[in-house]
């Protein structure tokens, strides 16, 4: 048996009359985490696949990172500008939310950067083509307004008889100038914004913006840093696309009818721990419209003379990034995706699976309200993969059943990640330095140790200090798997106290 295996496996072969000492219970298991899959890079179009698989490579980080930013992306070029007809009048927008979690040191703000430049360069050729449009716009005011000011001054001026018939052309004229507006510059990502700007961008980028970030400050400005209460509502909506109205004192109203709101963050891990203490962020949902993704991290084994990303993989990237949002970009309307046949019949399949699983002691019980959304996520993928392959004229075709299958993969992917993610949400935090100890003392000398032998045999970046070896021992003594011996008399020569003593249950020196 191996120090990763369940340290439960193989101890129910012994005799419970075999186990040594009257006064041991059975202790209560502690089990690994399960290993979480990797992301599926097959599933990308080529173009988007190779660029994932390269900048993984150059950078030396997990592919699940820039696969999951890799989404984000596709998501900030169409969000808003397609939605996804799956049967009836079931349509999802293809914006989505994704959450990666990641330590410090793992290159993160260097996948962020290759895999979003090419995004702010399109958003760049977006604000250069809007340049003409927006001074013919402000001319065009400009001209409305002398217009009005010069009907009203002649109306002013106007005889009796004459001046109703000119005090009605000016207010026209006023009425048309006051409806004229410039366009807003185009901007595709916004990084640090509280809701209150979310709903302003939202308002001035015809319904659809990003929050892209190598950082989680988003999650610390929902939980009320600048407001001190809770704001998610602005995210609730843009996520589902719900009409949104908002009317503040002193200024215009704004109100957008399907707001797309699309979130790309790498955060540490703890960060995701710390979600379910937002107030009503679970119950409000806001937890279950994220695609969670926890990668193993590859410091330690990292190859330090890797390839270096292929400059013909970039461009290609680069180049058919910008061909799909510039290609979308001037949407009013919505395209909409349906599927084929053969796509719908995938897709039933696969909301077979989840409602089997969302009973009270189903597999999905513990994260019933992230599965109630695992399909219309899937869907959502589904469109992006397919907007995506190839990117010029997706909209005109309807999603075939290989593009839904390899979302179905996507979706399996992130619904093993949001298992480990909710579950350690609502664990005992003890428990993975529990499970290492007890993995330690699994494969060591076995009977008694003391606390402090026991720190200096274990590594350091798991347990800095002693004192952090407190709550493991507490949960081990709780479920049974140790217990503190008593401290020998004291000699009355000072000094300091020995140090705790415990002894190992016989399961563990059985197990070794």
């Amino acid at each position: 048996m191996t120090a990763s295996a369940d340290l439960w496996e193989g101890f129910d072969a012994l005799d419970p009359q075999d186990i040594t000492g009257p006064t041991w219970d059975e202790p209560v298991p502690i089990k690994a985490r399960p290993a979480l899959p990797t992301f599926p890079v097959h599933t990308l179009p080529a173009w988007l696949g190779n660029m994932v698989s390269g900048v993984a490579e150059e950078t030396q980080t997990p592919v699940d990172l820039a696969g999951c930013l890799a989404l984000a992306v596709l998501a900030t070029a169409a969000g808003g500008r397609a939605k996804v007809c799956v049967r009836g009048h079931w349509r999802e927008p293809v914006n989505i939310y994704t959450a990666i979690a990641l330590d410090p040191g793992n290159r993160k703000s260097a996948v962020f950067d290759l895999m979003v430049r090419p995004l702010l360069a399109a958003e760049k050729t977006l604000i250069e083509l809007s340049g003409p449009v927006r001074a013919e716009a402000e001319t065009t005011i400009r001209l409305a307004k002398a217009a009005a000011d010069k009907a009203a001054h002649k109306a002013a001026a106007a005889e009796p008889d004459t001046r109703d018939a000119l005090t009605a052309e000016a207010v026209a004229l006023t009425q048309a100038a006051d409806a004229m507006t410039v366009p807003a510059i185009p901007q595709l990502v916004a990084d640090d914004v509280t809701p209150e700007n979310v709903g302003t961008l939202l308002d001035q980028q015809g319904g659809r913006i990003s929050c892209l970030s190598a950082e989680g400050e988003l999650f610390d400005i929902i939980a009320g840093r600048y407001t001190g209460k809770p704001n998610m509502g602005m995210f609730l909506k843009g996520h589902a696309g719900d009409m949104l109205r908002v009317n503040r004192q002193g200024r215009e109203a704004q109100h957008i009818d399907a707001p797309a709101v699309t979130v790309g963050l790498a955060i540490q891990p703890e960060v995701l721990d710390s979600l379910s203490r937002i107030d009503g962020a679970d119950g409000r949902g806001l937890l279950a419209r994220f695609l969670y993704s926890k990668p193993l991290s590859l410091v330690g084994s990292r190859n330090l003379a890797p390839a270096l990303l292929d400059q013909d993989t970039a461009d290609t990237y680069t180049r058919q990034l910008a061909g799909l949002t510039l290609a979308l970009a001037g949407w009013t309307d919505p395209a909409i995706l349906t599927l084929t046949p053969e796509a719908d019949a995938v897709m039933l399949a696969y909301q077979k699976v989840t409602e089997s699983r969302l009973g009270k002691n189903a597999s999905f019980a513990t994260i019933v309200k992230w599965a109630s959304k695992r399909d219309g996520a899937v869907a959502r993928i589904a469109g992006l993969l397919h907007l995506a392959a190839p990117p010029e004229d997706g909209w005109h075709r309807s999603i075939d059943a290989p593009t839904m299958a390899a979302a179905t993969e996507l979706g399996d992917y992130f619904t093993a990640h949001a298992l480990d993610v909710f579950d350690a949400m609502s664990a005992d935090p003890a428990h993975d330095a529990a499970y290492t100890v007890l993995t330690h003392l699994q494969t060591g000398p076995c009977g008694t140790f003391s606390k402090r032998d026991l720190f200096r045999s274990l590594p350091r970046a798991d347990f800095p200090t002693i004192t952090d070896l407190d709550p493991a021992l507490t949960l081990l003594e709780e479920h049974g798997w140790i217990r503190q011996t008593p401290p020998p008399p004291r000699t009355g020569r000072g000094g300091r106290p020995p140090s705790p003593r415990y002894e190992t249950h016989p399961r563990i020196s059985r197990s070794a």
